[in-house]
């Protein structure tokens, strides 16, 4: 009855006289969850017996037969008009677009799009130019997907997990901050890793393993991630500080458990608490759980894993949100530490939506150049501890060892005959809250057609100490070539090695060689004044440690040093350029 009330309706609008200021009519007819729609044109004499004809009475009067002018019953062959409206009467659940000529247009189904920021993970319903929550320019991306099928990782998780996940007895209400750590010593709260390669990574971590933290490790391909998360299970399935073994689960969706196998036998590690799984579906890894008392899990990587339920292949931008999201989640409830390995892009940021990296607990980049055996472990995001922290490592065919004095890295060996070097100075540089030695070289040769040439120093940087030493100092040095370089291809970025590289100009171009066991800390200015630096207590300490005999220092800094247990070294303060020149380079 609905259905004849609007088809009548529109009978008497078809009906209005032509002078009706109507030039369209649009309107949607509803019957039975079914659509379609009707336009009427503007009443013109070329178009209204068509119209009136073939349209009008076709909707009006659907029936076999229509009525004349002249009053009788005349058999009508069905319009087309009249055949779709039965198809669509016929037709369930289907919406059509119907015009006057009779087409029908079949709709598409429903979705539903959103852009999301691949640097913070903000999402809207329409696409902006910049982000509206972190301000980042061209970074929302378009996500299309079926409005039925959507699902989140939470609930995912909650299918999967619902059966083994702990349950609290009583709902969960605020709790005092004096009443949460109650019963628990700090002192053993965290998980210890043992051992010299277990202490440098312990300490990155800011002082162990934190229970029911999740981890991102990232990297470039080859640098050893897989080799180091391998080594940490290893020493955290063996809990010698943790009152015996404990099960540890490496799971990886890049290797077979042979390959895996294969590695550890070169690395030797047998313990027998670390078990091995290949899968990359996250509800069967965490099925895989259920029968293991894990103490640690490992993701080996982030990218290749997956959820059922979750639009894109594995690695997208959803996917790889959606995992982590059940893979936070599932560390927080079962109090399990979590390690992901993720791959990085040719910027060297971790593949992924930036919203990753805000997801985790801890981020670590691990840092290696391929001419070199050397491994940096650097902490860029630490909820439990500091972020200044660097471990060291050195690549070998057992693993990865802990390097004791990372400063042997960064020096030259010394093969000459004679104690002394000319154009070589060394200083001290702080990475986070470490101290290194680095080794600067100088050369200068008159009459070259270069001019200058700088390999780990800044170029400005370099030519405003070439400026000072010429200016305030005295040097001829407008007709030399100066070549500067930084041994181990380490880039100084830090302003406490001018004076080292304003030492090594002088004795490459005095022809006067630098004695052994003597470093260099200080800032120049333009005025050939020697600045302090930040940091002067932790720098000289390391410059005793290694057994330096002299170290040169601003004079602002000496008071700042008498408390320090300085042992044989000597201090020499200096005041400015010339002063530092007359002490080191004078005629013994």
């Amino acid at each position: 009855m609905q259905a004849l009330r609007a088809l009548s309706f529109q009978k008497h609008l078809l009906n209005l006289p032509p002078t009706n200021p109507l030039s369209s009519l649009r309107f949607t007819i509803i019957c039975n969850s079914r659509q379609f729609h009707f336009t009427r044109r503007k009443h013109c004499p070329d178009e209204s017996t068509a119209l009136t004809d073939d349209a009008v009475q076709g909707w009006a009067a659907p029936s076999a037969a229509r009525e004349n002018p002249s009053g009788e019953n005349v058999p009508q062959r069905e319009s087309k008009s009249s055949a779709n409206y039965s198809n669509v009467l016929g037709s369930m659940g289907r919406a059509y677009e119907v015009t006057g000529n009779g087409n029908k247009k079949k709709g598409k189904a429903k979705s539903k799009t959103v852009w999301v920021c691949s640097d913070c993970g903000y999402d809207d319903g329409q696409w902006w130019g910049i982000c509206k929550q972190c301000n980042g320019v061209n970074t929302m991306k378009r996500f299309s997907e079926g409005v039925e099928h959507l699902t989140t990782g939470f609930e995912v998780l909650e299918n999967v997990t619902r059966s083994w996940l702990p349950h609290q007895s009583v709902r969960a209400m605020p709790t005092k901050l004096t009443d949460v750590n109650k019963g628990i010593n700090q002192s053993n709260w965290r998980i210890p890793l043992c051992g010299l390669f277990g202490a440098e990574v312990g300490r990155v971590l800011g002082g162990g393993l934190v229970p029911g933290c999740l981890v991102l490790i990232g990297g470039d391909p080859g640098v050893g991630k897989s080799t180091l998360l391998l080594q940490i299970a290893a020493i955290v399935a063996e809990g010698c500080d943790m009152g015996g073994p404990a099960p540890v689960l490496y799971v990886s969706g890049e290797e077979s458990i042979e390959q895996i196998g294969n590695r550890a036998d070169r690395m030797r590690i047998g313990t027998d608490e670390l078990f091995l799984y290949a899968s990359t579906d996250v509800e069967d890894i965490l099925e895989k759980t259920q029968t293991l008392s894990l103490r640690a899990l490992v993701i080996d990587s982030i990218q290749t894993v997956y959820l059922r339920g979750v639009t894109g292949s594995a690695g997208g931008l959803s996917q790889v949100k959606e995992c982590t999201e059940v893979l936070l989640r599932f560390a927080k409830k079962t109090n399990i530490p979590v390690f992901l390995i993720g791959h990085v892009t040719k910027s060297g940021e971790i593949a992924g939506p930036r919203v990753l990296e805000h997801i985790v607990d801890v981020v670590l980049y691990m840092e290696g150049e391929k001419c070199s055996s050397h491994r940096l472990l650097r902490s860029v995001k630490n909820r439990f501890g500091s972020t200044d922290e660097l471990g060291v490592f050195e690549m070998s065919q057992s693993g990865l060892q802990a390097v004791s004095n990372p400063s042997e890295m960064f020096l030259s060996e010394q093969q000459s005959d004679s104690e002394f070097l000319a154009g070589l100075a060394v200083t001290v540089i702080m990475d986070g809250s470490r101290a290194f030695l680095i080794e600067i070289q100088a050369l200068c040769v008159a009459g070259s057609s270069v001019s200058r040439q700088v390999n780990g120093v800044q170029a400005g940087r370099a030519e405003m100490i070439i400026s000072v030493l010429i200016k305030q100092a005295g040097l001829k040095l407008q007709e030399n070539g100066v070549f500067l370089n930084v041994v181990s291809g380490v880039s100084l970025s830090e302003t406490a090695g001018d004076l080292a590289v304003a030492a090594a100009i002088c004795s490459s171009f005095l022809e006067f060689p630098l004695p052994v066991g003597i470093a260099f800390i200080g800032e120049i200015g333009l005025g050939g004044e020697i600045r302090t630096v930040p940091r002067m207590d932790r720098r000289i300490n390391t410059v005793v440690k290694l057994g330096y005999k002299k170290c040169i220092i601003p004079k602002s800094a000496e008071t700042s040093l008498s408390a320090l247990d300085l042992g044989d070294t000597e201090i020499v303060a200096c005041r400015n350029l010339k002063e530092m020149i007359n002490i080191v380079f004078r005629k013994r």
